[in-house]
């Protein structure tokens, strides 16, 4: 795959869309009532501020948050990244996951990038 991005060239944007209870941020989406539409229309609001790159997180990385089940982290992150791919199928998408199943699933579901915070170190 050829990256749409010249590296190096410009600074790029990325949206983070948080799919967590207990965000650091305080937006965690999966405090809304229908966290697939707040992510979707989180998304078309940063994609109207001129993101270049979706990042899609469904574990907090904040001091002191819990760990998230390998499943249940990709129940929050693989139908989120399929909705953003098919409505935005144009804009690169990462999923933010230092686990490989989370990875492997959400690049099925039409991520073509990983953000891994812990640096393939974590031995998850």
């Amino acid at each position: 795959m050829t990256t749409p991005f010249a590296w190096g060239t410009r600074t790029y944007i990325m949206g983070i869309l948080n799919l967590t209870p207990d965000s650091f941020s305080g937006d965690g989406l999966l405090n809304s009532r229908d966290a697939l539409r707040a992510a979707l229309e989180q998304a078309e609001d940063f994609l109207a501020g001129g993101a270049d790159i979706l990042d899609i997180g469904g574990e907090s990385t904040r001091p002191g948050a819990q760990a998230v089940p390998v499943e249940e982290e990709i129940a929050r992150v693989a139908p989120v990244v399929r909705a953003l791919a098919a409505e935005f199928p144009q804009v690169m998408l990462s999923v933010d996951t230092y686990k490989s199943a989370v990875a492997e699933a959400a690049l099925q579901s039409g991520a073509k990038m990983v953000n891994d915070v812990w640096g393939a170190e974590s031995g998850c």
